[in-house]
């Protein structure tokens, strides 16, 4: 009975993992849904696919984290103009700013886009310009007497006579906010505003109100912005670095797996069993998170690969060590497990805190390196410690492993 329970199971697992496996690397359609296979779902960075990197640094002594973001919001809004899916806008230090921006080759035109500082302006419905970002002194997101999300405005006392003119003059008709020749919101003129205190509602959400409040607010790039570096990646050398490295990549794992099976035999096949499902996930993880795949980003891939074989060697030798005193299969595998937990554990958590140094002080590429080897080494735990072992008890329970030289290991 239980032999048989435990041979569906491990059954079960196998074609289960095949299945996410094919999943994985080719896609399938389920009625309505299409999962698109790893290759299109895993963002690629410029070093894959070409592109253009930029870093801006803000040219001012003592930068307030508040003037970053908006100098973030702006320049991200002016890349998602040009349209082009997987931009990257992220801080870099407390000073930089580091666009990435994929198939572009032209870097003078995205720089000169980058560097202007911008323009705010209220415009009637006779096109007519009515305030500027000079004309705002404040702009912050509030809550009204019902809760739903609104902007508070306060002008400067020259915008606020400027304003009553123009909401007398345009009342029950918009006026248009616009942001760099775009239409950041059109709100419809209630009541003549004397006061310079407005308000604009609608149908947004907090975050929507938020990230309105704090363009309207800046006006321009509160704070100029400088390229200090920028390069272009060319397109055929992102063609050629993914299928190359996607075939390193595979050579790499398959030695791995067919020294395995020949040094451990039987336990090497279920030791390779988790590590394909070990790959799956963790390329899965990376898809649903929307992370982006480098060069380096392979690299430590491949490295936590190594990190995932290395864990069950070190559980295989420890279980070898206990065939060797006597013990009961059953036994030994349940010690070597208990006794290989805190050299992995160890091993693996020091290479996290690396890890996480790693990603807190570099910049780049060094970033994309760290993310994926932590997340590879959380997953290798895991499948390691879990997977492996569920997979041996299954194993021990059907026969698979019923011999000590089944491990490699020769009793007297």
């Amino acid at each position: 009975m239980k032999k048989g329970r435990s041979t569906a199971f491990f059954i079960l697992f196998v074609l289960m993992t095949g299945f996410l496996g094919y999943w994985g690397f080719n896609g399938f359609t389920l009625g309505n849904y299409n999962f698109l296979p790893f290759t299109q779902s895993i963002n690629k960075g410029l070093d894959l696919q070409g592109g253009i990197s930029v870093v801006e640094e803000i040219q001012a002594d003592n930068v307030k984290q508040e003037d970053r973001n908006r100098v973030i919001e702006l320049l991200k809004r002016r890349v998602d103009k040009l349209g082009i899916a997987e931009t990257t806008v992220a801080a870099e230090g407390q000073k930089r700013i580091r666009i990435e921006i994929p198939g572009e080759s032209n870097s003078k035109s995205i720089i000169a886009m980058l560097e202007k500082t911008g323009e705010l302006k209220f415009v009637g419905p006779d096109n007519k310009v009515i305030l500027t970002g000079k004309d705002v002194k404040d702009a912050k997101p509030v809550l009204d007497q019902f809760g739903k999300p609104e902007i508070k405005l306060e002008l400067t006392t020259d915008g606020a006579k400027k304003f009553a003119d123009a909401t007398r003059k345009f009342v029950k008709q918009k006026i248009s906010i616009y942001m760099d020749d775009q239409v950041l919101t059109a709100p419809v003129v209630n009541d003549v505003i004397t006061d310079g205190n407005a308000v604009i509602s609608g149908n947004m959400t907090q975050d929507e109100a938020a990230y309105q409040a704090s363009i309207i607010k800046s006006g321009a790039l509160p704070v100029p912005v400088k390229t200090v570096t920028h390069k272009t990646v060319g397109a055929t050398l992102g063609k050629n670095a993914l299928p190359l490295s996607m075939k390193a990549a595979k050579i790499g794992v398959l030695l791995v797996m067919l020294f395995m099976i020949l040094y451990y035999r039987v336990p090497g096949i279920i030791a390779d069993i988790a590590l394909a499902l070990f790959i799956i996930l963790d390329l899965g993880v990376f898809s649903a998170i929307g992370a982006t795949m480098t060069l380096a980003g392979i690299a430590g891939m491949l490295l936590t690969i190594g990190m995932a074989v290395d864990a069950n060697v070190l559980i295989f030798e420890r279980i070898k060590e206990e065939l060797k005193t006597g013990k009961s299969i059953r036994s030994s595998v349940e010690s070597g497990f208990h006794r290989a937990l805190s050299s992995i554990l160890d091993s693996n958590i020091t290479t996290i805190i690396a890890g996480i140094v790693l990603y807190s002080v570099g910049t780049g590429s060094v970033k994309g390196f760290a993310l994926t080897l932590m997340i590879g080494i959380v997953i290798s735990i895991f499948t390691a410690l879990t997977v492996t072992k569920l997979l041996m008890r299954f194993a021990i329970d059907m026969g698979m492993l019923k011999k000590a030289s089944y491990f490699g290991v020769k009793r007297r």
